[in-house]
């Protein structure tokens, strides 16, 4: 669906962002961005939707550069971010004059999406908490039914029982042709709902993987590691030590996905050498 070709970009008076950066990002899935705060994933979500442009290189969205910002493609693409304002109307007024720009938008889905979270539809955004405005953008965001949906940390400013009812509502409006991309340091918020993990790092792709392959080739323990395996990474927790080992056996373990991205940045070569030994 995406293909990023030797991005280079930065911002004034400042060292660049991306130099030839490169990632594929296909449809179909639930994809997790990862990094540490100013590796650049708001500003590569700004990229992806178009809302920047880069210095050097290309990101094509079904072939079409988003450069160009065709009609199409921005109506096939819709961006969450984690700070936005709202007009002072109601939903119903909202709808309709921004549904029109997205030609598969449902009405159907709104509804059904509003009452996940348990929110009436004739609301109004100036009598809504900061929290509640989250919620209704989501909804209007899944109703557009764009097959690429991008979230800036969406889950700041919800409260528990609203992060479940984000799961589920992000799963049931999910299909095929359908791509959501959720950057968040909120691992605990997402982690059953990842299709697909991408850890970014100084200008670079440190890990690009599916969910599926990561429990494959890695074991995610606590104590002390299985005879089978080599630990590559341990850090403390409140039964003695979280591992992160080579999957000698080929058990599946439960993703851990804070244990899996700090031993990312820290034993970066291994972790390379095991999604990417021909490298």
């Amino acid at each position: 669906m995406i293909e990023i070709k030797n991005l280079s970009f930065g911002y004034k008076k400042s060292a660049p962002v991306y130099e030839n950066f490169s990632l594929n990002i296909g449809a179909g899935k639930v994809f997790g961005l990862l990094g540490k705060n100013g590796t650049g994933k708001t500003t590569l979500l700004y990229l992806l939707t178009g809302l920047l442009h880069p210095q050097s290189g290309k990101v094509l969205f079904g072939g079409v550069d988003v450069h160009e910002r065709r009609p199409a493609t921005l109506g096939e693409m819709f961006i969450v971010p984690e700070e936005f304002e709202l007009p002072n109307i109601s939903l119903k007024e909202y709808v309709k004059i921004t549904a029109p720009f997205y030609p598969r938008f449902s009405h159907e889905q709104l509804k059904n999406c509003l009452e996940v979270f348990e929110m009436p539809a004739d609301i109004k955004f100036g009598e809504l908490s900061m929290g509640q405005k989250k919620k209704a953008f989501i909804c209007f965001a899944l109703a557009t039914n764009t097959r690429l949906l991008v979230m800036d940390e969406p889950g700041n400013g919800l409260d528990i029982p609203s992060k479940s009812q984000f799961r589920k509502a992000i799963a049931m409006g999910m299909s095929d042709e359908k791509s959501v991309i959720i950057s968040t340091h909120q691992v605990r918020d997402i982690d059953s709902l990842l299709d697909h993990l991408i850890i970014i790092d100084d200008k670079r792709v440190l890990l690009d993987a599916s969910t599926t392959e990561i429990t494959r080739r890695l074991y995610f323990g606590e104590g002390e590691a299985r005879e089978s395996d080599e630990i590559i990474y341990r850090q403390p927790s409140i039964s003695g030590n979280s591992l992160l080992c080579t999957n000698g056996t080929g058990e599946e373990s439960n993703l851990n996905i804070e244990l899996l991205f700090n031993a990312t940045l820290a034993e970066r070569e291994k972790i390379a050498a095991i999604f990417n030994p021909q490298k």
